[in-house]
């Protein structure tokens, strides 16, 4: 009976690292799949071409395509900030616990001088993680590098 339990509890810890390692961007697997060449894009940081590629699909429903709309829009040169702004708040209206465009928000809240809402978006993101998760521990990291710079925003390493 326990190597039975053990069995399970290891099948079910590689369930939920393997949903967590994607859980940025990743909340609905039929819009992944569509949505992996514009991972690749975004790898490579050819920004515009994955813009085209998210307007192609055009999948305005999906969190998740909001969520990679807002961040290469931040992303591209010159950034978007108004339009990133626009998809990420879509994505969090279409999926208010969605912890790539909870970061990736505050982020930008960050860039744009507005710490207060950066801070909120690291206490929403503190809630939905419960036992801290990478998009947490980033956006956390932003902040305090804010800080630590005077409330001027500084670039991740």
């Amino acid at each position: 009976m326990t190597s039975t339990l053990i069995r399970i509890l290891t099948a079910s810890a590689l369930a939920l690292s393997i949903h967590t390692a994607y859980a940025a961007d990743y909340s609905e697997p039929a819009a992944a799949d569509k949505l992996t060449p514009v991972r690749a894009q975004i790898a490579a940081k050819q920004w515009r071409d994955a813009i085209d590629e998210l307007k192609r699909i055009n999948d305005t429903g999906s969190a998740d395509w909001n969520n990679l709309m807002g961040y290469t829009h931040r992303k591209a040169s010159p950034p978007d900030h108004e339009a990133a702004e626009k998809y990420y708040n879509e994505a969090l209206r279409i999926d208010p616990k969605h912890r790539g465009a909870l970061e990736y928000s505050g982020e930008l809240y960050l860039t744009k001088g507005n710490l207060a809402k950066a801070e909120e978006r690291l206490a929403t993101l503190d809630k939905v993680c419960k036992f801290s998760c990478e998009e947490y521990r980033d956006l956390k990291r932003s902040v305090e590098r804010y800080k630590a710079a005077g409330n001027k925003y500084v670039a991740a390493p």
